[in-house]
């Protein structure tokens, strides 16, 4: 093939034309879904330039969560996990932003900020990276870098200046109709560094910026993605697996997988801490059960029904929870198994999956609540298995007070999750005894608490009573 430098196409709209095609989902998806006849037929049908522009058409290979966002937003968040692609997402928006039709024509913006946690650390990712912004750019619009300036400048005179979030006060003075913030939740001059910015973003008609972070609990990312002017996209690590070791997948996840720094650094989930929450993140990882199980004396698999049973009605809690049970009380354990919610089209749906979670860990009793539902609840379980055995319950108190006891077992260190349920959890720590802080309904933790209430507090309040206790 010729010098790719010499044959690319100089009108970068029309060589984005000839390779994004209608009837694609994206680029890349059509071709790795298309048959070898098929790909060996569309490349042959490209021109050399088209060929020597497909690996810089960045439209063409993205995934869903490093695609801008529609709308007038002023801040992108890209939010990530390990080896995401976040970089790439970063370096492919400030060619977007700089780039002409032609190399030398000019693009939506002309002085973009680089901010890293250091100069070091912008130059060499941000920049020289392998995702960085001179890897991702074609020949005829690569910048140059001027080491003695710390600024990239491109063939139609963009310029593209690199800081540190060190030193907040370099940002004073220069303005920018762009900037590209890298890893904001671990700068330690985080709030002071992002308020200088803000204030040198002022030129052009819409100045915007384009967060690339792994999520950190950080009061400066909480703020910038509670404005009304931000737009966020998300991804775990494993969205990327394409590009990454199979080896270093296998290797993370079965060592993080679940626990709070897995959540946070693979999962890519702001692990936002309630004051005052009944759980931490850290008190559940420290009881996390990963051993052999013991024999369990009874299993409980407990339901939350949903009150309603369509596409935007809350999920139907289902959480299944074995217990050892002999002996004095205080010698107790319950161990969380699985947490089965389903978002059910249907009453029928959820009943099955609990049905289901029950031949699954051959439990002994299926408990649901009733106050939304009454009789309905168990009229649907028996209508599928009538010999169920089935116990009806009914909330009188609270939520929160509800949760208190089975938060007091937790604290005592006699629950234990057999495995990782981050949805569970989150939702365990958004419960405050002034009632839940998250969004929506906590049906997991509801099912939760029926199921331990059922194990190990009901059974312990009739102790004293040998002719109840009989009863089994």
């Amino acid at each position: 093939m010729s010098n790719p430098a010499k044959i690319f196409p100089t009108d970068k709209a029309e060589a984005s034309s000839t390779l994004l095609r209608p009837e694609m989902r994206s680029g890349a998806d059509w071709l790795a879904c298309a048959t070898p006849k098929e790909q060996e037929m569309f490349l042959n049908d490209l021109s050399d330039g088209a060929l020597a522009a497909l690996p810089y058409i960045f439209e063409f290979w993205a995934l869903p969560h490093q695609v801008p966002p529609a709308g007038n937003w002023r801040s992108w968040v890209i939010m990530g996990g390990r080896g995401a692609g976040k970089t790439r997402a970063g370096s492919e928006w400030v060619r977007s932003e700089v780039e002409g039709a032609g190399p030398m024509d000019p693009g939506r913006s002309r002085r973009v900020a680089l901010i890293g946690e250091t100069v070091d650390q912008t130059r060499e990712v941000m920049v020289f990276g392998e995702s960085g912004i001179i890897a991702c750019s074609p020949p005829d619009r690569r910048p140059e870098w001027v080491a003695t300036r710390k600024q990239l400048v491109w063939p139609n005179g963009a310029v593209a200046q690199v800081f540190s979030a060190h030193d907040p006060e370099g940002l004073r003075g220069p303005q920018f109709d762009a900037a590209w913030v890298d890893e904001l939740a671990k700068w330690k001059k985080a709030e002071e560094t992002w308020d200088m910015l803000q204030f040198g973003l002022r030129l052009g008609e819409h100045p915007r910026q384009v967060i690339t972070t792994t999520p950190r609990n950080v009061g400066v990312l909480k703020d910038i993605l509670a404005n009304p002017s931000t737009v966020t996209t998300h991804a775990p690590t494993e969205a990327n697996r394409a590009y990454l070791a199979k080896s270093f997948l296998e290797e993370v996840r079965n060592r993080y997988a679940g626990s709070h720094l897995g959540r946070q650094e693979l999962d890519g989930v702001l692990l936002d801490d309630v004051e005052g929450a009944m759980w931490s993140l850290k008190s559940i990882d420290a009881a996390r059960q990963d051993g052999e199980l013991p024999d369990f004396n009874r299993v409980i698999v407990a339901v939350d029904p949903s009150v309603t049973a369509n596409k935007g009605s809350d999920e139907c809690g289902i959480v299944v929870v074995g217990a050892v049970t002999e002996g004095h009380p205080k010698d107790w354990r319950a161990y969380v198994l699985e947490d089965a919610t389903v978002q059910a089209a249907s009453p029928t749906e959820w009943a099955q999956a609990a049905l289901k979670a029950m031949t699954r860990h051959n439990a002994d009793r299926l408990v649901a609540e009733v106050n939304q539902g009454g009789d309905l609840v168990r009229d649907v379980i028996q209508s599928i298995d009538p010999s169920v055995p089935y116990r009806a319950v009914r909330a009188s108190r609270g939520k929160s007070q509800r949760a208190e006891p089975i938060a007091a077992l937790y604290e005592q260190g006699k629950v234990h999750h057999a495995g990782h349920f981050g949805d569970l959890e989150d939702q365990m720590c958004r419960m405050t005894p002034n009632g839940y802080e998250g969004k929506g309904s906590p049906d997991r933790l509801d099912a939760l608490v029926w199921a331990l209430h059922e194990l190990m507090i009901a059974p312990v309040a009739n102790w004293s009573r040998p002719s109840v206790r009989t009863l089994g």
